[in-house]
Parts: C-alpha cells; sequence; structure tokens
C-alpha cells in the first residue's frame, strides 16, 4: 500500500460520492420510464487498467462492481480528451455488456496528456431494435434477432458527436428519442465525473490518485479474502433449474462446485448444461463475471458491510465455467434473457455457499426478475414501449429472521414504478399492486411473500412482454426443514371468460379491457414451520400476509376473531393443532423432488459430460431429443402432475439408454 489508511479513506471515500453524483445526474436527466423511476442504470470509475475503483453504494444497479472496461477500451483504439466509447455487445466488450439493451458509455479522463481514470454509465434502453418490442424475448435464439450489436466505436471525437453513429442508433431503435435522451443524460453523468476528478486531483495529487486506484482495489481485495476466510473451508455442491428454456419443455440445470480454502473461493459450473438455442445464455467469457457471482459479492458485504465497494471485491474469487455451457456462452448464442440464469446461479451458489455457512445463507429467493413490458401504438406513430413494472418476489428466510416482503435485491436493487406515474405515461390501468398472500415458504422464519399486479389494457393493439418469467414449475427451496415459496402465475382475463393461463411468453397480443394478473413466487422459508411462534403467525395474518387456513394448514397455528373484530390466537385449539406434528415439507418442492426420481445427480452428470463431447452446434438439438423421448414415458405436466412407480422406471431406464448410446458414441 503506497498511502497512508487515513489519506486513502479521504480519497475513496471523495470517489465514491463522484459516483454518486455522476448517478444522481443521469437519473434526474433521463427520459425513459424505467431509467428514472425503476432506476435499471448505473456509473463507476475506473483506473487506467480498467478496473472500478469507485462504485457507488446507495443508487443504481449494485451487482456490477466486477465488471471491467478494459476489454472495450482496448477495442476501440487509441484515445484523446473528449472522446466517448459505445458498446453494448456483450461479445466484442469482454462481457461488460451483458445484453444489447444495456448501453454502455467510456469516457477516458486525462490529466496532463495522461489518462487519470476511465468514467463509465450505462442504462438499459427502451429498445434496440430487434425482433419484437423491447427487443428482448426468450425465444430468441441468437444474437442478431436480439436488435442492433455495437461493437465499442466511439460516439464522440475529441468532443465532437459522430453524426454516423447517431444516425444508426435512431434508425435501429423504435423509441429513438427516449434513447437519445438517455444518452444525453450518461454523457452529463460522464463530464460531471469528469469534472469532480479534476477538483480531487487539484487538491490530491494526481501521484495520490494513481495510487489510490491501485491501494483501493488492494484493501478491498484483502477484506473480501478476510471475510470469506471465516466460512468453513471444504468443496460444496448444490445443483437448481430453470423452468425450461421457453423452446422445448426441458427444464436447464445450473450446477455449481464452490471450494473455499484460507478466503480464496474457486466455483466450478462442470454439470451445468450446454447453452441454449433460447436468451438464457451469459456470456461470461470463462471469467468471474458479474452474473455468475453477484451471490458472492453479496455475502462478502454481509460478512464485513465496512468493505469498500470495488473490483477488488472479486479477486479471491476464480471460476470454472465449461466452454459452450449456458453460462459461458459462445457467440451468436442470444443473452437477452440472461438474468433469468443469473437469478437461478444466484440460488444455487447460496444452496452451495449455505452448506458451508448455514447460520449466514438464506434460503432461496423468489429466483425471478420480470420486467412487464407494455408496447403500444404512440400518438402521431411510432411506438411506445415502457416497462409498466419490474416484478420480483421476496427474499429467502434466514436463521434468525423472516425474508423480506415483495422485494428482492439478489441480482439488482431496481425500484418500482409508482402507479400515477405508469398510467400517466402507459395506456394501461393498474386494478391491483400488493403483496401475495400464503406465497412465502412455511418455516420456523417465513420466507418473503410474492408480489400481485393486475392492471387492465385501456387501448387496442397492445403487445405485452414479460421476459424473465421463471419459478412457475420449480418453487424456491427452504432450507433447514423450512417449505418452498409459491410458484408464480400469468393469467389473462382471470375469472373471466376467455381466461388464459400462460406459462413462458414471447409476446401476447391484447385488446382493450383484457386484464392481466402476474403473481411472483414467495422465497423459502427457513427452518421447521411448526416451531414458528405463534404470535408471530398471528402478525401474520393480522397484515394480510397469512390467510387463517394456512396458518392451520403451515403452522399449527388457530386464528380466531376477537370481540373488535380483529384475529386473535386462540391458543386451545393452537395446542390440539400442534400436537402431532406433520411430515416435513419437502424443501425442494414436490415438483423438483419428483423430477430428481428421474435425473439424479450422477445420471445428469453422466449425460450433461456425453453431451459437452459432441461438437457445440450439435449439443442443443441432441440434448432435447434425449429429454423428450425421456418425457415421453410420463404423463403429460410432469413433475406437476404425479407419475406412478412404473412409469418413472420406464423413463429412468430411457434416460440410461439414451446416455449410454450417447456415451458410446463420443468415446468410440
Amino acid at each position: 500500500m503506497k498511502l497512508d489508511p487515513v489519506t486513502l479513506e479521504i480519497i475513496g471515500n471523495k470517489l465514491g460520492a463522484l459516483t454518486e453524483e455522476m448517478c444522481l445526474t443521469l437519473q434526474r436527466t433521463s427520459r425513459s420510464l424505467y431509467v428514472k423511476e425503476t432506476a435499471d442504470f448505473c456509473c463507476a470509475l475506473a483506473g487506467p487498467d480498467g478496473r472500478f475503483t469507485a462504485y457507488p453504494r446507495g443508487i443504481g444497479v449494485s451487482g456490477f462492481v466486477g465488471l471491467d472496461v478494459r476489454t472495450a477500451v482496448d477495442q476501440a483504439g487509441p484515445l484523446e480528451p473528449g472522446d466517448v466509447i459505445v458498446t453494448n455487445d456483450p461479445y466484442t466488450s469482454g462481457g461488460l455488456a451483458t445484453h444489447l439493451t444495456d448501453i454502455q458509455l467510456i469516457e477516458p479522463y486525462f490529466h496532463d496528456g495522461e489518462i487519470a481514470a476511465y468514467g463509465w454509465a450505462f442504462i438499459h434502453c427502451s429498445d434496440i431494435g430487434g425482433r419484437v418490442p423491447s427487443s428482448l424475448a426468450p425465444t430468441n435464439h441468437e444474437i442478431y434477432q436480439e436488435g442492433l450489436r455495437i461493437p465499442p466505436v466511439k460516439l464522440l471525437r475529441a468532443g465532437e458527436p459522430s453524426r454516423d453513429i447517431a444516425a444508426l442508433l435512431a434508425a435501429n431503435s423504435r423509441t429513438p428519442e427516449a434513447n437519445d435522451g438517455d444518452l444525453r443524460a450518461m454523457l452529463a453523468a460522464l463530464r460531471t465525473g469528469r469534472e469532480r476528478l479534476t477538483q480531487v486531483i487539484a487538491q490530491h495529487g494526481a501521484a495520490d490518485i494513481a495510487a489510490a486506484h491501485t491501494d483501493l482495489v488492494d484493501y478491498t481485495a484483502e477484506k473480501a479474502t478476510a471475510a470469506l476466510a471465516q466460512l468453513r473451508d471444504g468443496t460444496y455442491r448444490f445443483t437448481d433449474y430453470l423452468d425450461d428454456d421457453a423452446v422445448s419443455p426441458v427444464p436447464v440445470r445450473i450446477s455449481v462446485t464452490a471450494t473455499l480454502d484460507r478466503g480464496a473461493l474457486h466455483l466450478d459450473f462442470t454439470g451445468t448444461d450446454p447453452q441454449v438455442d433460447a436468451a438464457f445464455n451469459i456470456a461470461s467469457h470463462g471469467r468471474a463475471h458479474a452474473w455468475i457471482t453477484t451471490r458472492v459479492l453479496a455475502l462478502i458485504c454481509t460478512l464485513d458491510p465496512a468493505v469498500p465497494l470495488n473490483g477488488g471485491l472479486i479477486r479471491p474469487v476464480s471460476v470454472t465455467a465449461p466452454e459452450g455451457s449456458v453460462v459461458n456462452a459462445l457467440p451468436p448464442a442470444a443473452v437477452g434473457i440472461r438474468h433469468a440464469t443469473a437469478s437461478r446461479v444466484n440460488d444455487a451458489l447460496g444452496g452451495a455457499l449455505g452448506l458451508a455457512a448455514p447460520e449466514v445463507m438464506p434460503a432461496a429467493s423468489s429466483g425471478l426478475v420480470v420486467p412487464v413490458v407494455v408496447a403500444e401504438n404512440a400518438p402521431g406513430g411510432g411506438q411506445n414501449v415502457q416497462v409498466l413494472e419490474p416484478m420480483v418476489g421476496g427474499t429467502g428466510a434466514r436463521d434468525g429472521a423472516d425474508g423480506v416482503d415483495g422485494r428482492d435485491s439478489g441480482i439488482s436493487n431496481l425500484a418500482n414504478n409508482p402507479v400515477e406515474t405508469v398510467e400517466t405515461e402507459i395506456g394501461a390501468q393498474i386494478i391491483r399492486y400488493a403483496l401475495r398472500p400464503d406465497s412465502g415458504g412455511p418455516g420456523r422464519w417465513r420466507g418473503g411473500c410474492g408480489l400481485e399486479l393486475v392492471f387492465r389494457v385501456l387501448d387496442d393493439d397492445c403487445r405485452l412482454l414479460a421476459r424473465g418469467l421463471e419459478r412457475m414449475r420449480f418453487r424456491p427451496w427452504g432450507s433447514a426443514g423450512g417449505g418452498p415459496g409459491a410458484p408464480a402465475e400469468l393469467v389473462v382475463n382471470e375469472g373471466r371468460a376467455g381466461e388464459r393461463r400462460h406459462a413462458k411468453i414471447d409476446m401476447l397480443a391484447l385488446r382493450r379491457g383484457d386484464t392481466v394478473t402476474l403473481r411472483t413466487s414467495g422465497a423459502g422459508g427457513y427452518g421447521d414451520p411448526w416451531t414458528r411462534d405463534p404470535l408471530a403467525v398471528l402478525g401474520d395474518v393480522r397484515r394480510g400476509l397469512v390467510t387463517r387456513e394456512a396458518a392451520a394448514r403451515h403452522y399449527g397455528v388457530a386464528v380466531t376473531t376477537a370481540s373488535d373484530g380483529r384475529p386473535a390466537l386462540d391458543e386451545t385449539a393452537t395446542q390440539e393443532l400442534r400436537r402431532d406434528a406433520p411430515p416435513a415439507p419437502i424443501g425442494t418442492g414436490p415438483e423438483r423432488a419428483a423430477w430428481d426420481t428421474v435425473h439424479d445427480t450422477e445420471a445428469a452428470d453422466r449425460l450433461i459430460a456425453a453431451l459437452f463431447r459432441l461438437p457445440q452446434s450439435r449439443r442443443y438439438a441432441r440434448r432435447a431429443a434425449i429429454h423428450t423421448a425421456v418425457l415421453g414415458e410420463l404423463p403429460d405436466g410432469f413433475p406437476a402432475v404425479t407419475a406412478s412407480d412404473v412409469e418413472l422406471a420406464a423413463a429412468r431406464a430411457a434416460l440410461e439408454a439414451h446416455t449410454t448410446e450417447l456415451e458410446a458414441e463420443t468415446t468410440g
């Protein structure tokens, strides 16, 4: 460490404040609802080596602190003062951009002719072209369908806008004015960062700022290593599943093996399924990328809340991510719904690390982020494409605390959109936006409840997109005897003529008067629900989070009505209910338990290993064919529909036969 601790703390706080001010500038001047209200954006300061050395703590997307601008900078070529790089391509930017609707800007900040730092800003834009409004849909199978790819190029040259680039961007979006407004907001944020960095350099000198870039990251890396060293050394494995890939009914397996060794953490994703012909892939480039390490960063910050936020958080973490897997996809794989896979990676990481630190790690969160997009014809022509609401669920319960209801910051800390603003900017009427009763997994500590959104469409020719729909088949799992959360639901015109229930959707056409109901999954519970404090259950009933029927069924707590009309505890009936405890709930849920009776760990590992011995281009089709044959031995709707012992045995035999055939083919 070159700087003394006091000077380093002062400079670190000033640089952190600089990034916060950049974010405030961006949010206050942005154009689109998803940026100015939802806050799907961020700004940061990177050192000359490209690592983030200062990152905002209280505003913007928190999970990207481990990203790196170096690849994008190198791709753009030599830089001079006033240059600004733009990119949105996950492949050519080295994973800085994670899907095409995330537009990145990078500005080199010069001092005395040398680059002193890089300013970085990103926003999630409303639309960047592609097959569907808002650009992203789960059934896209290659990145070319997801919109305009922008390799790292110069949006500004020596302070002068590139009119060619601007024209290209405008011509390839359904919302060019909103995009232009957000780009201008990012440029304003970068200007704010440049001006504030100049002031900090004037106060402390260029040499100290250069030293701080290194020292801040080193200091954070030391604290991150010390935090992870609190966990028990060893090797821990956990698997989880995406419901399916929206193209086929086959679930997508995520496997992680975490090895802890004196503060170093290695994550091995061997056993994870090959990349899919759908938009659920992550372009991690085989690195400790943000989308496959977010849960680790959150754990470090939980173990040491004082750790500074910068790229040093990721230094103790190394990764093995098989090339061509869903967590290390190769181009031209579609990546638009990568956040759904990142959520499941988070849950798998939480499960593995929970084996090392059960007293710290929570049960599974709701495990979904669903930006509900409405696309409609705009007055005067064009289209209005807006995120009506970014829907999440709850946070998993942990030892000593219930989960958080209706809030899950597992992969992002997006805000909800005010109803008044939504109804001003979108042709929709919000009927209900509330917590979903009985959705949190039962436990000594209850899982966080999901959300319920009901809205009515006010105009014809409206289209609905709800990317990221998940946990509709496999429920968020509970821990230490806790039960799973309720699965998610999507219903059009519920309780009316023409009611339609949907799984994952690509794009739904809606007409005036149609209603849409989305109920997000609840999070997993922790501990035996029969040991939950009856007064805590009563409190849940009074707040409308648990119904009286569920209180009796899941917790053995009888709730009656007091003379004042309020729910009250019936102690005698509760004692009677709790006299004989029921069997412990299936922590993973009955659907996952049924799936595992066919696809146990060994069988799934064998199949995936054999698939990876095929050429990458042949893996997806072969995998789908094998699973289709296996599912053909089971009843429609499995695993939600119960299979007989005979059917289960036939399915296991089919899986064994197809796997053996593939092994012979790929090892002969």
